[in-house]
């Protein structure tokens, strides 16, 4: 991480554990808004703004996703780290679908942290949604940076799709507060463990939490709410996508697979049948990305599987 602007010792999965030894995730730092009408310093305009991300990290293709659902690849610029960890956390590169950083040229990605911080403190985490008028972050908050992409630039995004529609907002919050701590960051809670009581914790929530997603789904709905596919299943799908090629094994959360759910594995290829969502799928740098962990990986190796051919991935 970061300390007063200086990269400090090498990147570890794990900063902060509650008195359980239960991983606890960083709060974001950057939290500024855009508006469609201005009322911000941060207003929506075409090619203003650029996003960075990492095509193994879910909290990324949230953002990733709601930019393609939303109709606005050509209006936010994009950037790819490359699918590794090292010692100085995400890098820009080479690897095949990573990116140099053509916009700041950057090696690292917690350069950009310090250039619009220069007494930065934590860690240097993607998604970043950068403005490239003000040579800043706007926000490093995947939550916040959907909900932009969504109401947050107007004119020059679809509105054909609302991921977050007013008679639905009830809805999706509850749905969010209970998937988000014990799902998609229980996943986490679960790999990071640090002790047996706080991975068994986490290991059941996750759990739970999939089987009442499969009971949700025995009435035949296509989405989480129905038939209009919301914020909350972008906040779902992204985390399902991953579970079997990385945290089933590596993060141990392995009481069942997700083709293990008929209901879910069906949701799931539902999911990636809709336009403008499996292009924002990696499975090669889902992998690369969690197997180079070295606190959970110390070897390096990639498995070759699964096979995901049922999905076309």
């Amino acid at each position: 991480m970061l300390v007063n602007g200086k990269w400090s010792a090498e990147w570890h999965p794990v900063q902060a554990t509650d008195k359980q030894g239960g991983f606890v995730r960083q709060t974001s730092s950057f939290r500024h808004w855009i508006t469609a009408d201005g009322s911000s310093e941060f207003a929506a305009e075409p090619d203003r703004y650029h996003l960075y991300v990492a095509l193994i990290c879910p909290w990324a293709s949230r953002t990733l996703l709601a930019r393609s659902l939303k109709g606005l690849n050509d209006v936010i610029s994009v950037s790819v780290v490359e699918p590794q960890l090292g010692a100085q956390g995400w890098h820009f590169g080479d690897y095949p679908g990573a990116d140099r950083d053509w916009l700041n040229n950057a090696e690292y990605l917690h350069e950009l942290y310090t250039r619009a911080d220069a007494d930065f403190t934590g860690r240097a985490t993607v998604p970043v949604l950068w403005d490239k008028k003000t040579q800043t972050i706007v926000n490093n908050e995947s939550a916040d940076i959907l909900r932009m992409l969504n109401s947050g630039f107007g004119a020059l995004a679809d509105d054909r799709i609302d991921l977050y529609p007013e008679d639905l907002r009830a809805e999706i919050d509850a749905l969010n507060e209970s998937i988000y701590p014990r799902l998609n960051n229980g996943v986490y809670r679960t790999g990071f463990a640090t002790t047996q009581v706080s991975y068994q914790q986490a290991f059941n929530d996750v759990f739970s939490q999939l089987d009442e997603l499969e009971l949700r789904l025995q009435d035949g709905r296509t989405f989480l709410l129905g038939e209009r596919l919301t914020e909350a299943d972008i906040r779902l799908f992204v985390t399902l996508v991953r579970f079997d090629a990385a945290y089933h094994g590596l993060f141990k959360c392995n009481l069942r697979r997700l083709r293990d759910y008929p209901l879910l594995d069906r949701y799931l290829k539902s999911m990636l049948s809709v336009s403008g969502v499996r292009q924002t799928v990696n499975i090669d740098h889902i992998k690369q990305g969690y197997y180079s962990i070295k606190a959970l990986n110390p070897n390096g190796i990639v498995p070759a599987g699964p096979d995901l051919a049922a999905y076309g991935l």
